[in-house]
């Protein structure tokens, strides 16, 4: 076999607002998290809330995740629901003129926690998170924690739920400015993020704390570590014949999550390499794409299995032979892009800010929004030419080990730790680690 050429991660470039990991403190933290989504839904930002919660659990302190009246109990954690709406019982994903009134239940939900119980911190999750905890946090004197996982009116946008020329947008981009900069701590997802906050919006750059979002690279693994006769029977249980390559898509299914390209560039590919299956996994919107894959001529091809629950996504990975990211947002993390890495994948995906902090140079990039370009990259991964075949070879060692490297969840738990001591201990400076990658 092929040596592994010889090559080096770059050297991490660190903005200097990024914390140092500080010791434990001689008390718990009691952590109220805001979470204005339907948690737990297997997908992006539940992961990034079920993880973090996780890691500030077994580092020995106690959190309490305040969410919607929908979504699955996750048992080792303390989730406290709204009331129901009567009207819209099914999950919450993305904007809506409905999380109305979903947030202002979960407002009242917070009021009755933060009156019955003593909290050190409010962990706020997205805008509507961030609003409600600068609000109540006020009253009750909690400092609050901003969790930031994308621009509100751009994710507005991408979501088709607004437009730039609408007379909406104005007032709302002003009250997203307010959130951020109101914000004494806000943590980022991406370095790109903090580049928008400090650039866009106005916030001061020592307020923006880096905080990459993670994988468990014991979980998420490559094939070689699964059961072989299991793979195969999970493999067939799908449809998919024992020849054929195999390229995987895990996370939402919808237009900005590039879903639609991704669909058209798996034509473009059958009408030259008809060995190649797409297990297309998510939800929702699962009959729409059937249906579009069907219009496509593709209905044998392209495997939708609908939710995938987080425990079994990583042996339905496994069954990959590259990935395929094409979310087109330029705001929003990519944590699926992670989950790919860790899994030991090749992966393409279109070319973003995040995309590239996250892959590195180890990932393959098509032009933002091309179909061709794409579909191509998606080639060049499933049957790389003589001069591409040992850079493709060992593409998804390298960005296994860029995970573990970079993309941990017990640095993410100091990390957030020494978010909270900021605010607990006024006035502290902390130098930056030296463990996270550079932008490309």
């Amino acid at each position: 076999m092929d040596a592994l050429p010889a090559r080096s991660l770059e050297t991490p470039q660190l903005s200097p607002s990024v914390p140092a990991p500080l010791p434990v403190p001689a008390s718990p933290y009691r952590v109220l998290m805001i979470a204005p989504t339907s948690f737990f839904a297997d997908y992006g930002c539940h992961v990034r809330i079920l993880e973090e919660a996780r890691v500030l659990a077994k580092l020995g302190h106690h959190v309490t995740i305040a969410t919607y009246h929908n979504g699955k109990d996750v048992p080792e954690l303390d989730i406290r629901r709204t009331l129901p709406i009567p009207w819209r019982r099914h999950y919450e994903v993305g904007s809506s003129r409905h999380k109305i009134a979903f947030d202002a239940l979960l407002g009242l939900k917070t009021v009755e926690l933060l009156g019955r119980g003593r909290y050190d911190i409010i962990h706020a999750h997205l805008h509507e998170g961030a609003l409600i905890g600068h609000v109540l946090g006020a009253l009750w004197r909690v400092p609050v924690v901003f969790d930031f996982q994308g621009s509100l009116t751009e994710e507005m946008i991408d979501h088709r739920f607004l437009r730039r020329d609408s007379w909406a947008y104005g007032p709302l981009r002003r009250l997203e400015r307010w959130i951020d900069r109101r914000s004494k701590v806000i943590l980022t997802s991406s370095a790109h993020a903090a580049r928008l906050l400090v650039e866009e919006f106005g916030c001061a750059a020592e307020r923006v704390q880096l905080l990459p979002d993670c994988v468990n690279p014991d979980t998420f693994r490559p094939a070689t570590t699964f059961d072989a006769d299991e793979q195969w029977a999970l493999r067939r249980s799908l449809g998919i014949p024992d020849e054929n390559k195999v390229i995987v898509y895990l996370g939402l299914l919808a237009p900005y999550q590039g879903t639609d390209l991704l669909l058209e560039a798996m034509r473009r590919i059958l009408d030259h390499h008809p060995n190649v299956s797409l297990l297309l996994m998510g939800f929702p919107g699962v009959e729409t794409y059937r249906a579009r894959a069907t219009a496509l001529g593709m209905e044998q091809a392209v495997i939708l299995t609908g939710r995938i629950p987080y425990g079994d996504a990583p042996r339905y990975l496994a069954l990959g032979d590259v990935a395929a990211g094409p979310k087109l947002s330029l705001t929003e993390g990519s944590g699926k892009l992670l989950n790919y890495m860790a899994t030991g994948l090749p992966t393409v995906a279109f070319d973003t800010p995040v995309a590239r902090e996250y892959l590195g140079q180890d990932g393959l990039l098509a032009a933002r929004g091309d179909v061709e370009s794409l579909a191509a990259k998606l080639v060049e991964a499933l049957f790389p030419s003589p001069d591409h075949a040992v850079r493709i070879r060992y593409m998804g060692e390298r960005l296994r080990r860029r995970a573990i490297q970079y993309y941990n969840w017990d640095q993410a738990g100091h990390m957030i730790l020494a978010a909270y001591a900021t605010l607990r201990r006024p006035g502290q400076t902390h130098t930056a680690p030296s463990s996270l990658p550079a932008r490309r």
